[in-house]
């Protein structure tokens, strides 16, 4: 796909790989709505890194159909790419799990990426053309300790994409899961504070890479699943 002059959503844009990611596309010519939480803090990443900024809690599921179509609309009512970056993550070993964890955990991860998703993929079938790219992360294919609720979700999302590949492929569309390894980011940090860049870590960077290399592959093929290891993590 040609990104220069695209328009792309991703959600949880407003920090991390969701950050790096947009900061990367707007820098190829895209067009770029971020999603976040924090409104404060959305506006700011937006306003640096020229993004436009959309107030949105993706577990909210009664407002998905809403702002989905208000993230078109600031799209001028076409999009090429929907990155679902959003996601949280709580690490209870089996007999501490409790409910509230599994209903915030898969209200971001598994609902709300679904649902929003849904209603993205009814433009996308209208333009005949789309790209999906979910992040996955190596917890969707292989469990740890702690991990009964985060991987579990994430097992979620790899099943849901290969379900949307059979579905969408008639219609054009790429669907692709990104699943990088450990990396070095705010994620699962209570204040949201960005993680150090660390040697034998992933970064942000790598993942955008990742993603944007994803998108920019020539429309007649796609990458159904990538995987993205720190070279040396010991």
């Amino acid at each position: 796909m040609e990104i220069n002059n695209s328009n792309i959503l991703i959600t949880g844009g407003s920090s991390g790989i969701g950050k790096e990611t947009a900061r990367q596309f707007i820098k190829k010519g895209a067009k770029v709505v971020i999603t976040g939480r924090d409104e404060i803090k959305l506006n700011q990443v937006a306003a640096e890194i020229v993004a436009i900024p959309l107030l949105f809690d993706i577990s909210d599921l009664t407002g998905i159909n809403k702002m989905a179509k208000k993230a078109i609309s600031l799209l001028d009512g076409k999009i090429d790419v929907l990155v679902n970056n959003a996601g949280i993550g709580v690490f209870p070993k089996l007999g501490e799990i409790s409910i509230e964890d599994l209903q915030n955990v898969y209200m971001t991860n598994v609902f709300g990426l679904a649902l929003l998703t849904q209603e993205i993929v009814k433009t996308f079938k209208k333009q005949n053309y789309g790209n999906i790219i979910n992040i996955g992360f190596s917890a969707s294919q292989k469990g740890f300790v702690g991990g009964s609720i985060y991987a579990a979700s994430k097992f979620a999302v790899r099943g849901m994409t290969q379900s949307w590949q059979a579905e969408l492929r008639e219609f054009n569309i790429r669907v692709s899961l990104v699943n990088p390894s450990e990396v070095a980011t705010a994620f699962a940090d209570p204040k949201r504070k960005e993680r150090e860049e660390m040697s034998n870590k992933l970064g942000s960077k790598e993942i955008a890479h990742s993603i944007v290399s994803v998108v920019e592959m020539r429309d007649k093929g796609f990458i159904p699943e990538l995987n993205i290891w720190a070279t040396n993590p010991f």
